[in-house]
Formats: structure tokens, C-alpha cells, sequence
């Protein structure tokens, strides 16, 4: 796999108050993207600010993960939000974070949708099209998506860079869509496995992603990443 050149993202800041889920200084020790929550689904202003500052000092790229307003869902629920109140709350969600990452002297690079809102944009023309007015109207970033999903598609068809994602630790079905959470075979936990399973992935994506908020997430990614340096792959922010 020599000359290949591959990101390795996690979702970081997702707790709120008190609340913690992320690992997120382990975490930004191996990866070069942190997807930080926008304080939608998980996340809340000190907690965006502490972890754009650990992004800052590790050269960690950031991107916001955007998602739908569902603290309780964690942001796991599809909802049914009208295009225009959609694109006001993705551009609402990357201004904060933006906010927090210059205040810490750094800088939003991208954009990746979280969960019920990433799949539901992977399929739906309409979804993604709101998404990406959002991230037009805030001044254009490259965009985390699954391969020739509608998100790609629109995201290209818009000026905006696509980079292709492929998740180490999710199973997929035959359509290329990630299987719902409650499938068998949705969900990857043998760091073994997921590793085998990014290097597999690696060839036909940019960026390959390890859920922060799983079990063993640590240990994963570091599995992850040793298996693809081991196959010959450079590790680099792709933003």
C-alpha cells in the first residue's frame, strides 16, 4: 500500500457538563482529524473550547460534527427538520465551534454530519442539499462522506470537496449505506478485526473513521492505525 496516503478521524467532545463519553486526549495522540460535537447532539461551549485546544496543540485537523438538535437522541434519531431551519443549524453549529477553535488559534477545516443526520444525508437529495447550504453560507468546506452517497454527490455538484469515509468499526450493507446499529454485524468491537477492517477500507476511501464514543475506542484506533502504518499507508490530516 505504498504512497497511500489516509486520514484517521475520530468523534471527539461528546459529553455535556459533567457528562463525559470521549477519551478525547488519548484519542488526539493517534489520530489526524477530530470530528468535535457542536453542542447539538453531545458537546457544550467549554468543552468545544478544551478540546480545539488539545486539537491545536497535537496539529490535529478539526472538523464540526454537525447533527440534528437531539441531545436525548444523541443525535441518533432521524427528525424531520425543514430545509430552511436545517441550513440555519448547521451554520449555527459550525459559527460556535469556530468561535472556540480561533479562540484557541486554530481553525474549523471541515465539516462531517453526525450520525441520523450523516445517513439520512447519505440518502436523502433534499437532506443534503440543506447540509450544504449551510456549509456554503458559512464560506465552503471540504465534506466527510460515505463514497457516491447523495451527500458526495451534492457536495461536488456544489464546488465543495467530497472526501470519501470509510468506518473501521461499522459494518456495511450491499448498497454501501452503514448498516442501522441495531443489524447484526452493525457494530465492529474486536480491535483485531477493525483493524483488519480499515486496511481492507483504505484503498477506496480518504479518510477512515473510529467511533470515539465505542467501547475500547482507544485501544481500537490505535490498533487501527498501527495496522495501516503497517501495510505501508502515510497517516496525514487530509484539511
Amino acid at each position: 500500500m505504498g504512497d497511500v496516503v489516509l486520514d484517521l478521524n475520530a468523534d471527539l467532545g461528546e459529553g455535556f457538563g459533567h457528562w463525559s463519553l470521549t477519551d478525547d486526549e488519548a484519542l488526539l495522540d493517534v489520530v489526524t482529524s477530530a470530528n468535535v460535537a457542536c453542542g447539538f447532539h453531545a458537546g457544550d461551549p467549554s468543552t468545544m473550547r478544551r478540546v480545539a485546544a488539545l486539537a491545536a496543540e497535537r496539529d490535529v485537523a478539526i472538523g464540526a460534527h454537525v447533527g440534528y438538535r437531539d441531545l436525548a437522541g444523541f443525535g441518533r434519531r432521524a427528525l424531520a427538520v425543514a430545509a430552511p431551519e436545517l441550513t440555519a443549524e448547521v451554520l449555527y453549529q459550525l459559527g460556535a465551534l469556530d468561535a472556540c477553535c480561533r479562540a484557541t488559534g486554530t481553525r474549523v477545516r471541515y465539516v462531517k454530519p453526525h450520525g441520523a443526520l450523516y445517513n439520512t444525508a447519505a440518502v436523502d437529495d433534499a437532506v443534503a442539499a440543506a447540509v450544504l447550504d449551510g456549509v456554503r453560507a458559512f464560506g465552503g468546506l471540504p465534506v466527510l462522506a460515505l463514497p457516491d452517497s447523495a451527500l458526495a454527490r451534492a457536495a461536488e455538484a456544489a464546488g465543495l470537496p467530497a472526501v470519501a469515509e470509510g468506518f473501521a468499526d461499522r459494518g456495511y450493507a450491499e448498497d454501501g449505506t452503514l448498516l442501522p446499529r441495531d443489524r447484526p454485524g452493525a457494530l465492529l468491537s474486536d480491535p483485531e478485526e477493525i483493524a483488519a477492517h480499515a486496511v481492507d477500507l483504505a484503498g477506496s476511501v480518504r479518510s477512515i473513521c473510529v467511533h470515539g464514543d465505542s467501547p475500547g475506542a482507544v485501544a481500537a484506533a490505535r490498533g487501527v492505525r498501527a495496522a495501516l502504518e503497517r501495510s505501508g499507508a502515510a497517516l496525514e490530516a487530509f484539511a
